[in-house]
């Protein structure tokens, strides 16, 4: 492929769990993209009717079609509800994002722009105080710039520097050395990838590495990561983490599968986006 290939159809998936005030924030930051995607999931790990009901809601009058796709409550397990999520889209590309994550205008945009064949994009997020949450969650209009009412000294948050959008600056970063911290709540991929490494690893449940997991096949296989600073931009609400104390505690089970992806330079699981092809909750 061409790196002048550009997406045809694009598949956003936001992956929610009880909490349909935040969803309904970030539904409506999707419908007001100056590039709309071409069709948005809401991939539900569980949660119950309200959230059902919101999307239904939303759906009539939705720019473009709107899905929710529903899993069994039965503990977090992310890596399932996206492949479900994944594997009910019909895009060429797929982004992937939270619930909890309020987008700015351009954010389908960005991450076009800068989608190439051979690589995936990883964003991040900032995240707004407990104040400028319940502002947004208000319908108050989110802030994209330096001084925004967010934490920017945050681990796993954008810096300030980066808290503007500056497609000039984008491009020349993603060209750059690539590093930074996996999150799967900011990122795209062509179809095609994730179909070579067959999506998330659903041995992963509970808490934590079913994306950086995801990332080391996608490496293994020959595929580059990208990181997008001063685009796709997000205000991340602010919420109670259910991430574990020490994140990288080589006793977790998850990280112990991670682990052997690097070590074995594993490139497909087995048990991944296959196994929800032909499901016919999933076709529409």
């Amino acid at each position: 492929m061409s790196a002048a290939v550009k997406p045809h159809k694009v598949s956003l998936i936001v992956i929610t769990y009880n909490w349909p005030q935040a969803l309904k924030q970030v539904l409506l930051s999707v419908a007001a993209q100056t590039r709309l995607p071409d069709e948005v999931i809401v991939a539900d790990d569980g949660s119950t009717e309200d959230t059902r009901q919101l999307v239904a809601s939303m759906a009539a009058a939705f720019p473009v079609p709107l899905r929710h796709i529903w899993q069994e409550d039965l503990g977090f397990r992310a890596a399932r509800c996206r492949n479900r999520g994944i594997a009910a889209s019909h895009g060429d590309y797929i982004v992937l994002i939270d619930g909890d994550m309020v987008l700015h205008p351009a954010f389908i945009a960005d991450h076009l722009m800068l989608a190439e064949p051979g690589y995936f994009l990883q964003g991040g997020r900032f995240k707004t105080s407990a104040r400028e949450t319940e502002r947004l969650l208000a319908d108050g209009r989110p802030v994209f710039a330096p001084w925004a009412d967010a934490d920017f000294q945050v681990f796993d948050g954008i810096r300030r520097l980066y808290a503007f959008r500056a497609p000039g600056l984008a491009r020349w970063k993603a060209k750059a050395r690539n590093g930074g911290r996996v999150m799967s709540c900011n990122m795209s991929f062509w179809r095609e990838d994730l179909w070579r490494v067959n999506g998330f690893d659903e041995r992963m449940e509970g808490y934590g590495a079913e994306d950086r997991e995801l990332v080391a096949r996608l490496e293994n296989a020959g595929l580059r990561r990208r990181q997008l600073k001063w685009c796709a931009l997000a205000a991340h609400l602010e919420h109670k983490t259910r991430a574990q104390v020490d994140v990288n505690d080589m006793s977790l089970p998850n990280n112990r599968v991670y682990r052997a992806t690097i070590t074995e330079r594993i490139t497909r699981c087995e048990l991944g986006i296959d196994r929800h092809l032909g499901d016919p909750e999933l076709t529409g």
